[in-house]
């Protein structure tokens, strides 16, 4: 069976996708452009974040940002979630301190 134009043009938008992400895990720094792309957020919430100083960014001429990839990376993984294991061994860790005290 023969692939229909849409499936093909699907593909290749897939394929441009992918290559343009792959330079951009190359790049050490970032336009805003390339931080919608990389991230997933759309460009007015990433406006949102750099006009609140939510997000590490730079602004060398006053007018156009941009972003350090290893920068970003550590941004998005602050904050971190700790596992219901890790909170009960956390949990219990203070229980037994707190019974050898008394």
């Amino acid at each position: 069976m023969f692939p229909t134009v849409s499936s093909d043009s699907e593909r290749l938008a897939n394929i441009e996708k992918a290559l343009e992400k792959s330079l951009i895990l190359q790049k050490e720094v970032l336009t805003q452009e390339e931080v919608v792309i990389y991230t997933g957020y759309s460009s007015s919430y990433l406006y949102k974040l750099t006009s609140s100083n939510s997000i590490p960014h730079y602004k060398p001429l006053g007018n156009k940002l941009y972003f350090k990839r290893a920068e970003l990376d550590e941004w998005m993984l602050s904050n971190r979630n700790k596992t219901v294991e890790e909170i009960k061994e956390e949990a219990s860790s203070f229980l037994k301190k707190k019974k050898n005290r008394f």
